[in-house]
């Protein structure tokens, strides 16, 4: 009854915010505390790649232009045939959220089969857009005000004002958002104060499950 036992007081963290809102360094803390980190991002890469059966369904849907000499999903050409166009992003969206989210979870049970870990944290920035809150035990909201994110955004990406606004605006509110988590961090300050709050989330957590505050790194 030991593994059961385990197996009750594992937990899968679904962590999530807007452009420019500080949720890597967030997942980057998660993982220092001993978190095992599935970035989804890096998941929808593998998704995209030739011979896929997603790579198959967007290059029927929006043309082998986006293909590009290495005979990869070039996502440069693929994004600026979607972004701001919400038919089309949901053409896109509706052929690749449910394999990422499919194979997301698979490796989380990987991980958690395999390694041991008590806690996976998949970071997605569009976890609540996909409506994948039902994936996982809780739910983190790191966020930060508009004009932060604006300015982190020209900083980041050498984008002029326009720009990063374009992009900041083109998300959900922080008040569409929020009612939709479980946890609230907001990063507008220090890595310090971040790591901080993070800190002081994870314990709260864990103390729920009754597991250990220390790192877990198994």
């Amino acid at each position: 009854f030991g593994d059961v036992a385990m197996l009750k007081r594992t937990l899968t963290i679904g962590l999530t915010g807007g452009i420019a809102s500080g949720k890597t360094n967030v997942g980057k803390v998660l993982r220092e505390l001993g978190a095992h980190v599935v970035d989804a991002d890096l998941v929808a890469h593998r998704i995209y790649e030739p011979g896929t059966s997603a790579f198959s369904q967007v290059v029927s849907t929006f043309g082998k232009d986006i293909v590009s000499s290495d005979g990869r999903i070039d996502r440069r050409v693929l994004g600026a045939k979607v972004f701001d166009r919400p038919a089309e992003m949901k053409r896109l969206t509706d052929i690749v959220w449910p394999a990422v989210g499919a194979a997301t979870m698979q490796e989380v049970g990987a991980v958690r089969r395999e390694s041991g870990r008590r806690v996976v944290v998949v970071e997605a920035a569009l976890l609540l857009e996909a409506g994948w809150q039902p994936l996982f035990d809780r739910v983190w909201l790191v966020h930060v005000p508009p004009e932060v994110a604006i300015e982190r955004v020209m900083r980041r990406n050498n984008f002029t004002r326009e720009e990063a606004i374009k992009r900041v605006r083109s998300q959900p509110p922080l008040e569409e958002r929020a009612p939709l988590a479980d946890v609230l961090i907001d990063s507008q300050g220090t890595f310090e104060e971040t790591r901080a709050k993070v800190e002081s989330a994870w314990a709260q957590e864990l103390a729920a499950l009754d597991l250990p505050t220390i790192p877990d790194r198994t």
